[in-house]
């Protein structure tokens, strides 16, 4: 305690010579006070030593040793690019610059601008240590050498991301000039806020001033001191108790305080002396090497990270000036600090550095020099919501991630990095695996609001919907940029649930979100965290310069590959942000018609790329394809939760993809039919002959009622309507595909058909009939909904459903959550208006209206003469065709339906399976559900019956006890204020169905809802022998496992005379449940190789090939719950196939 007295003297020493004096060392004489001292004075002490009222005289008086801003060493020039204008280093040195000077100011939002500048450096100033140059816009900047090469980043402004100074290499210091160049955007590390709230919508005429511009002489022993100081501080902060340690930490700190003398510079150096009390002796000059001191086995593991949402509060150019700022600073980093590692986790980042600031020199830097100190993580294009994209748009996820990480670094990422996304989907660890993945990083379960449901786990085996497992660590840290705080370093342990399993945890740091990364001040603080740990037992060690890869083999050594932690099954749901799953709908829409729009592009490219007779020069358009997929990758960032001009981006790459992809369908549809034309082609019109077809995507049987224009020449295809619109520009047309996906043609109405009927049965209710369902509004409300075969009524007596309006005032994040006590305030809307469109036999439609507030919502419901599919006993599906102009603000429009039926979950399409989730409120687990995601169906069934929503573009549901909902639209007002104000067009369906989820049609319904026939135009020639045509795959044997997906192989050769083409399809079971198939492989395709293998398409299992009695291929395939296969096929030379007189076997396939 010597060093809490400082310089004063309290005592008085007298020795004694006697033989009973005692000890010489412990006077017997004490005039002094004591050493006591009032620990709470001394730690608020502490905050006194640096800025603050007292900044004149504490340590923050000699951090610099001088300071000049002015224009004799100091030349500025500006170029502002036009508008939000982002131009190449290239283009902006082309321009005319003009002189600027510190002080300006620079805007609007979102505005780039460009600076020349040039140094002239005082020759004296080479005796020191560190000269800087420092950079202040007030926003964040790119420095680049005078030929292109990026440097660094710069984050202006005061907060905790600050870092605008920049290190001037000694050689220009001994030259005294020194030249750079750089690009200032108008936008902070979070935007542009409008009121300093982040979450708010940005400020599009915000205004940055250049706050410094200024030569600096750093100096070095200050800036050691004072990072001694605030590890010390932590110390004294962060641990818990009263340890010898915090003690010793503070008595260090005190004493340092007590020693400095902003007139005495040699006290710096001995105040830091004082601080190797704690750190250890010359603990300072081993530098990186501290690593290698103290413990064998360290408990926290440090890996450098810069979470960059590729889009957020910020639009998607301003994200590639992100990355670039961020990776540049890191590479500065580890220039100066050897164990610095910084994990990447996303491909789209990697690939924008390439195409958009790629100097080959900024390759040069990140590539050769740094690639082993930057490994790649994650596997995917980018960190998508794993709620929302489809299981085959999170399986490319993972292929386009792991084939460029392959491509660009030599090796695959081993662990899958998704930290951010709101609730993680069951089918991710099969997936996981799939991808050649066997870890998983996450951590935004830790957001939790029912405090009694705390994630149990940190470090666990995470087992999917089909029983595979991942290993996954959710670091106890609890979030994915840590400040490298001694408090941090503590949390890791403190926090870990699972020390009885593993005892090692990893430390993800580095300022994110917006970017930027670890700062220097971050790796200092490590690297006295773990001198401290060298010398002390009160702190868990911390080890640097290890992958994130290593961290996780290092856990499956400690815990026997997995067998000593515990399981979490299924579902990683957050208790959070249950908002995004309906949040801009235009979004979600465009999503899920991408999807299906890529899957058919697909399918229709690998047949006509295999059958081309009808245009020989047909090549599969893999690059074009490949384009569009990362379009829709890049846009999986669904929640909703962005700045409005992150979705004026996604749309236009929406519109991009639709443009290219119903292009690359017809030209599909061109190579493998006879000249033919699409309905909805301005040639149908003007067409005096031919037959109507349907093509089927699916891989289902299917009946479909389709809508053909009658105008034109067309008005000669009224002998293939079996029902006209009332004005009679409407034809619709029963169309039939009895196989699985192919042809469908038109037919008759067949003796399973039910005619419809649409009625007005009193003042205000109206009827929508057939044989199997019925659907009664009156009063404006569904009241009836009625299985007239079972004469079973489903909604309860007094009961009514319809569209919903909930208050929707979340407690802060408003385009994010939706709150419980949303339930408890709501209005019943009334279809208003109610008339008869279409009085069948083969639809019946009423249209009704609804008007709300300031909105107008049109309703088309609609029932049709089929059933939903070929399934024995399917009922037909009542379908709601919604348009709807919206204004409301912060309120949330659902449609309900109160059902006669009773079960403690009901059920819901996940990616490639189902999920089921409570109904009731036993427990806050529970409870927390009131608000879920879905893909294309929810139900609620029992034993015996069950009807189910299907939904063609929006995810959320609900079904709390009894009372069935679909989400449609929020209005919330940040960070977008207009957020999905104006027109939307949306479509859902009622499916009742005998027999309970698993015996029903519900998943093939809801595939067959989002997935409509393509109607063409034919001669009537081709479609007699196109109706013999089987179809080229199908699934025999098991309804629940079904075909998904059919394209080219990813390593295919293109070109026109390619050899041994590959087909891949993907399979999956679809009902939780084991099965037994025969695939089959039509005999005109010459298959001469089949094999399973991973979403990478490594080849696993070489199957068996075999020839049924028809002469097609049969492959046999097991399948157990939820399992997803793919399946490879090599092709060979047609010539040795029995020829047939098939119009299709004289197209033969490319070989």
């Amino acid at each position: 305690m010597a060093h809490l007295q400082g310089h004063a003297h309290g005592h008085t020493h007298s020795h004694s010579h006697g033989p009973s004096s005692g000890s010489s060392d412990y006077p017997k004489i004490n005039h002094g006070p004591g050493a006591k001292w009032i620990k709470h004075l001394t730690k608020d002490r502490l905050g006194t030593f640096n800025g603050g009222h007292f900044s004149d005289v504490n340590l923050s008086s000699v951090l610099y040793v001088h300071r000049i801003d002015n224009q004799e060493n100091i030349k500025l020039e500006v170029w502002s690019a036009p508008g939000l204008s982002k131009p190449s280093f290239e283009e902006a040195m082309k321009q005319k610059f003009r002189p600027a000077k510190k002080g300006e100011s620079f805007g609007p939002s979102w505005t780039n601008h460009w600076w020349k500048v040039s140094l002239t450096i005082p020759s004296y100033w080479q005796q020191y240590e560190r000269v800087q140059f420092e950079f202040d816009p007030g926003c964040e900047a790119m420095i680049f050498t005078k030929d292109g090469t990026p440097l660094q980043g710069i984050t202006g402004g005061w907060g905790g991301d600050r870092r605008v100074e920049h290190i001037i290499p000694r050689n220009a210091i001994k030259g005294g000039k020194y030249e750079i160049v750089i690009e200032s955007s108008c936008n902070g590390m979070f935007g542009v806020p409008w009121n300093g709230d982040t979450i708010a919508p940005p400020d599009m005429n915000r205004y940055f001033q250049l706050a410094s511009a200024d030569l600096v002489v750093v100096n070095m022993e200050a800036w050691k001191l004072l990072w001694d100081f605030q590890t010390l501080r932590e110390l004294a902060d962060s641990l818990p108790g009263n340890t010898s340690l915090q003690n010793k930490a503070l008595v260090a700190a005190n004493a340092i305080m007590n020693e400095f003398d902003k007139e005495d510079p040699l006290s710096i150096s001995r105040a830091r002396k004082l601080a190797e009390d704690v750190f250890g002796e010359a603990w300072d000059e081993k530098g990186d090497k501290i690593y290698k001191e103290g413990p064998p086995k360290a408990q926290i593991w440090g890996i450098g990270h810069c979470h960059i949402d590729t889009a957020w509060l910020w639009p998607y150019r301003v994200t590639q000036q992100k990355v670039a700022r961020s990776w540049s600073t890191q590479v500065d980093l580890m220039d100066r600090y050897p164990e610095h590692r910084f994990t990447c986790s996303q491909a789209q980042q990697y690939k924008w550095l390439e195409q958009v600031f790629i100097p080959s020199s900024f390759r040069a830097r990140e590539g050769e020099d740094h690639r082993w100190q930057i490994p790649p993580s994650r596997g995917s294009w980018v960190e998508n919501d794993s709620n929302m994209p489809s299981g085959e748009a999170l399986a490319r996820q993972f292929i386009f991630g792991q084939r460029y990480f392959e491509s660009r670094f030599g090796v695959r990422c081993k662990t899958a990095w998704l930290p951010d996304s709101f609730g993680l989907t069951g089918a991710l660890p099969q997936l996981i695996r799939l991808a050649d993945m066997d870890y998983f990083f996450t951590q935004k379960l830790s957001w939790y609001i029912y405090i009694r449901n705390s994630f149990p786990h940190s470090t666990f085996n995470w087992v999917g919907i089909d029983g595979t497992q991942v290993l996954c660590h959710m670091t106890p840290v609890d979030t994915y940029t840590a400040q490298a705080t001694v408090g941090d370093v503590n949390k890791g342990i403190t926090n870990h649930k699972n020390l009885e399993s593993s005892d090692i945890s990893l430390l993800v740091f580095g300022n994110g979100d917006g970017g930027g990364g670890p700062l220097a001040k971050m790796l200092e603080n490590l690297r006295r965290i773990r001198a401290t740990g060298n010398q002390s037992r009160d702190i868990p060690p911390v080890i640097m310069g290890h992958s994130v890869d290593e961290f996780f083999d290092a856990i499956a050594k400690d815990s026997g590959a997995g067998s000593k932690l515990p399981n979490w099954s299924g579902e990683l749901y957050l208790e959070f942000h249950r908002g995004t799953y309906t949040s801009h709908g235009s979004i979600k829409k465009g999503n899920r018609k991408s999807e299906i729009l890529l899957r058919d592009v697909e399918v229709l490219a690998t047949l006509a790329s295999l059958y081309n007779h009808h245009k020989p020069d047909y090549v599969y358009p893999n690059e074009r394809i490949n384009d569009c997929w990362e379009k829709v990758l890049l846009n999986q960032l669904l929640p909703g939760s962005a700045i409005g001009m992150v979705y004026e981006d996604a749309e236009k790459l929406y519109a991009e993809v639709r443009k290219e992809g119903e292009t690359l369908i017809e030209e599909a549809f061109k190579a493998i039919f006879p000249p033919s034309t699409s309905v909805s082609d301005p040639v149908f019109k003007t067409k005096e002959g031919g037959d109507l077809i349907g093509y089927n995507t699916t891989f289902h049987p299917r009946r479909d009622i389709v809508e053909v224009p009658l105008v034109g020449r067309a008005l000669w295809l009224r002998s293939q309507i079996l029902q006209t619109s009332k004005d009679g520009t409407v034809g619709l047309a029963l169309m039939e595909c009895p196989t699985a996906g192919g042809v469908a043609y038109g037919t008759g109405m067949n003796a399973d058909c039910m005619p419809v009927s649409a009625v007005r049965a009193g003042a205000d209710q109206f009827i929508l009939k057939n044989a199997a369902v019925e659907l009664t509004i009156y009063g404006g409300r569904i009241t009836r909904l009625y299985d007239v075969a079972l004469e079973r009524q489903l909604i309860p007596e007094g009961e009514s459903g319809g569209l919903v309006i909930f208050d929707d005032r979340p407690n802060y994040w408003d385009a994010w959550d939706v709150e419980i006590h949303h339930l408890e305030k709501f209005k019943k809307l009334h279809f208003e208006n109610v008339s008869v469109v279409d009085e069948g036999p083969l639809r019946a439609s009423l249209k009704a209206e609804v008007r709300y507030g300031q909105s107008y919502i049109d309703v088309l419901i609609s029932l049709d003469a089929i059933p939903a599919s070929f399934k024995k006993g399917s009922r037909s599906l009542f379908r709601f065709d919604a348009k709807v102009d919206w204004h409301q603000r912060h309120e949330f429009l659902k449609f309900e339906l109160p059902l006669d039926i009773h079960n403690d979950n009901a059920t819901y399409e996940t990616q490639w399976g189902h999920v089921q989730r409570p109904t009731h409120k036993n427990t806050t687990w529970d409870m927390a559900k009131f608000e879920v995601c879905g893909h294309k169906y929810a139900d609620l069934s029992e034993y015996g019956y069950g009807v189910a929503i299907l939904s063609e573009s929006k995810y959320g549901f609900s079904c709390r006890g009894n009372v069935l909902r679909i989400s449609l639209l929020r209005g919330a007002t940040a960070p977008d204020a207009e957020q999905d104000q104006g027109k939307h067009e949306f479509s859902w369906a009622v499916l009742p169905h005998q027999g309970h989820f698993l015996e029903s049609d519900v998943p093939i319904a809801g595939i067959l809802f989002n997935s409509p026939l393509y109607v063409r135009l034919l001669d009537e020639a081709y479609v007699v022998r196109l109706m013999h045509l089987k179809p080229s795959f199908s699934v025999e044997g098991a309804p629940n496992v079904f075909l998904e997906t059919v394209k080219r192989g990813l390593d295919d050769d293109f070109t026109h005379e390619a050899a041994s083409p590959t087909v891949v399809l993907r399979l999956y079971e679809a009902y939780g449940g084991h099965g037994k198939v025969t695939f089959k492989i039509a005999s005109r395709i010459p298959v001469v190789k089949a094999v399973i293998t991973n979403l990478l398409e490594d080849e696993l299992e070489e199957l068996n090939l075999n020839r049924s009695e028809d002469q097609s291929f049969a492959l046999p395939l097991e399948f157990h719950g939820f399992e997803v296969k793919t399946l490879k096929l090599t092709l060979g030379d047609s010539c040795s196939l029995p020829k047939r007189e098939s119009w299709v076997i004289v197209e033969k396939p490319r070989v």
